[in-house]
């Protein structure tokens, strides 16, 4: 494994995960940074502000997995679904009320429904308030974990605040909303109207919250750009994201070392954990757990090292599934349970963009995979599924099974123990069941 990577590449392949938990079609952090960067361009910026721009709007989502079981529990609905399409309301009493009607508990009782309505309207406010300031100041606090600069950080704070003092969570006005905030708003509803109706309707709805929404120079600085058809192209590109990668602004591309791998992994297993409550710490008790095991197993330093990534990132794909599913305290349904099951080949997925985490993209597409072939996505059997990805699925069951479900209370680490030794060489390996269990004894917590 390369012992330094560019930072943009890793941030671009990441910012996938962000796309999808915002219910958005892939690349649109990167189609979102190229809007961005090319209005900052005509703004004038310097090099060293369009390098924080470009960073603020690849990472403009990092804090949206926050309000995701909220989002489920105050609406009864799909939340990635729910908030993909809210980004097409302009936020007109008519336009909220038709939204909530048709995303609003689509799947209970009228009765049960109306109640949902009513409160939502009595309530609205201060629901919006309170999730929207969880979701940016999480991200604001992630970007600094992941040592990007206080602009930046702020650039995300501010995401949702409107030019005109009307937005959330401070509602703050004009120059008091970060400039990157400014420019990142403009550039995410430019790429959703751009993508529903291609640019046309992003100009005509850009320029159309002037003044409210948006910050006037920023909507000229736009309608310049937008009588380019270069600009059109560039955006609609397959080779987007090289592009978005070969235009970083600044005259060094910065370059992460191994050190910055282990920030950025753990920053991000925090956006993961953040999806459910019931997984709050989930990816860093799944890294302690993999450790153990590892240590115990004699693997050295390097190779636990990588391990670590790997059960921090292992669930990264989850940020593709709907709360309805993750939190859902009954059986699931067949197709509940396949978008369940996908979860895991959208963590390979994601992970296999980044050269330097090609092997913890392995582990993310396997780590529900069983001995006897009976495990998800591909049926992989016996030695088809290599040591590392038996050691993470391991810590995984362990963690999942003493940790509360939403179907049940958590084990206790005996009752735990006990269930992976009955699936001993068909679910889990017994080696690494026995270095666990070895190693939970060294730390005196047998008997939690």
């Amino acid at each position: 494994m390369p012992s330094r990577i560019r930072l943009a590449e890793i941030i671009e392949a990441l910012s996938y995960a962000l796309d999808m938990t915002e219910g958005q079609p892939a690349g649109h952090c990167i189609r979102c940074c190229h809007i961005g960067t090319t209005v900052g361009r005509a703004l004038g910026l310097s090099e060293q502000s369009l390098h924080d721009l470009y960073y603020a709007l690849m990472l403009k989502d990092l804090g949206c997995s926050s309000n995701a079981a909220r989002i489920c529990e105050l609406y009864l609905g799909d939340d990635i679904a729910f908030k993909r399409d809210f980004k097409l309301v302009d936020g007109s009493f008519r336009q909220v009320i038709q939204f909530l009607l048709s995303h609003t508990g689509m799947q209970t009782g009228l009765a049960e429904r109306l109640r949902v309505l009513l409160g939502v309207m009595k309530n609205g406010s201060k629901h919006a308030v309170e999730m929207i300031q969880t979701r940016c100041q999480r991200g604001a606090d992630i970007a600094r974990q992941m040592r990007f600069s206080e602009d930046v950080a702020l650039g995300i704070r501010d995401l949702d605040e409107h030019f005109d003092g009307g937005g959330l969570p401070m509602r703050i006005a004009g120059a008091d909303i970060h400039m990157f905030a400014r420019i990142a708003l403009l550039a995410q509803v430019a790429d959703v109207f751009f993508k529903a109706g291609g640019s046309e309707a992003a100009v005509r709805e850009v320029e159309s919250r002037s003044g409210t929404w948006f910050d006037p120079a920023i909507v000229k600085a736009f309608a310049g750009i937008s009588v380019n058809p270069a600009f059109w192209a560039e955006l609609s590109s397959p080779d987007l994201e090289r592009i978005v990668l070969g235009a970083e602004p600044g005259r060094h591309a910065i370059m992460a070392d191994e050190d910055y791998l282990d920030d950025i992994a753990a920053a991000f297993a925090r956006v993961i954990d953040a999806k459910s409550p019931y997984t709050s710490g989930h990816s860093d008790r799944v890294a302690l757990f993999t450790d153990l095991i590892a240590e115990q197993m004699g693997l050295d330093d390097m190779q636990r090292r990588r391990l670590k990534r790997a059960a921090l990132l292992h669930d990264i794909g989850k940020l593709g599934v709907s709360n309805s599913v993750l939190d859902k305290p009954a059986k699931l349904d067949e197709a509940e349970w396949a978008a369940m099951r996908r979860h895991a080949e959208l963590s390979e997925n994601i992970l296999s963009r980044i050269a330097a985490f090609a092997d913890l993209a392995v582990i993310g597409g396997a780590h529900h995979e069983r001995l006897d072939g009976r495990g998800y996505p591909r049926g992989l059997k016996g030695d088809a599924i290599n040591l590392e990805t038996r050691i993470v699925s391991t810590a995984d069951v362990f963690d999942a099974l003493t940790a509360d479900r939403p179907y049940r209370a958590a084990m206790t680490v005996r009752n735990a123990l006990d269930i992976l030794w009955e699936g001993a060489g068909t679910s889990h390996d017994a080696a690494c069941i026995e270095a666990l269990q070895q190693a939970l004894a060294k730390a005196e917590l047998l008997a939690a």
